[in-house]
């Protein structure tokens, strides 16, 4: 399946009976697959044949070997993915590694995307040729005022060529929601590009982070994984009162989660 915007919407896991293996190790299992997935794309990437419809497959075969050990996504708001041509910047709270690996089957086939990311996933050993290959915006996390000029420059270049972004606005994953944690970078962005936004709420603690590496940590299907995209909003002055939207928008599903 090339995507999951069922009914360009809503989309929701249908469970269906989850192996006694994959019940006893659901991480041992899942990883053996998503490692697979990794290096088939680090391959192609390396090549330069890893384009957006196979981040997009790639992105999607994640999500179904998550549903296979039992973990079940509850998606809305798709449909606002649809409602603008252009170029949109989405700005949502980061959890977990969880997002940054579903979100390009969800926002792909609406429109091309990159991410702003830490520059060190530029380096991360086999991951760091499909990262690359996407073009993200790196930034440091650590030099502010560098950060928000390279965010600036490079991410109005980027969507004067048509491509969205996402931005995950915090210092670092949490999975409780911080609000004075969460930079008006995206808001800055939009204002100066002329490109409105569309608020990103999610809750993916299933996916924890790990003791050792960060990014392999315990999956525990027990959890739900929840992703709600929020109407477009367009930057009216100096976009303070459209910041305070999107932090309501994401309290408000975090609450009702």
């Amino acid at each position: 399946m090339n995507s999951i915007s069922l009914d360009h919407a809503t989309y929701q896991t249908i469970p269906t009976p989850v192996s006694f293996m994959r019940r006893l190790l659901p991480s041992v299992i899942f990883y053996a697959g998503y490692i697979s997935v990794v290096f088939r794309s680090s391959i192609m990437a390396r090549k330069g044949r890893y384009g957006d419809r196979d981040w997009m497959a790639s992105s999607i075969e994640i999500l179904r070997l998550l549903e296979k050990i039992g973990l079940q996504f509850e998606i809305d708001g798709l449909e606002n993915l649809a409602a603008d041509d252009g170029p949109v910047i989405i700005i949502g709270n980061h959890v977990s590694t969880l997002e940054t690996l579903i979100l390009p089957g969800l926002v792909v086939p609406y429109k091309p995307t990159t991410f702003v990311v830490k520059q060190s996933l530029l380096e991360y050993p086999v991951f760091k040729h499909v990262m690359r290959s996407r073009n993200p915006i790196a930034v440091t996390r650590t030099n502010p005022r560098l950060d928000l000029k390279t965010v600036l420059e490079e991410g109005q270049e980027r969507l004067s060529r048509g491509i969205s972004i996402i931005i995950f606005p915090q210092t670092t994953r949490a999975s409780d929601f911080n609000p004075k944690q969460f930079s008006s970078i995206g808001i800055k962005l939009a204002k100066k590009a002329g490109v409105p936004i569309i608020p990103l709420a999610l809750m993916t603690d299933a996916w924890s982070n790990g003791t050792l590496l960060k990014d392999f940590g315990k999956i525990d299907p027990s959890k739900k994984a929840y992703f709600s995209f929020g109407a477009s909003i367009q930057i009216q002055g100096k976009g303070t009162q459209e910041h305070q939207q999107v932090l309501d928008f994401i309290e408000s599903r975090l609450k009702s989660w």
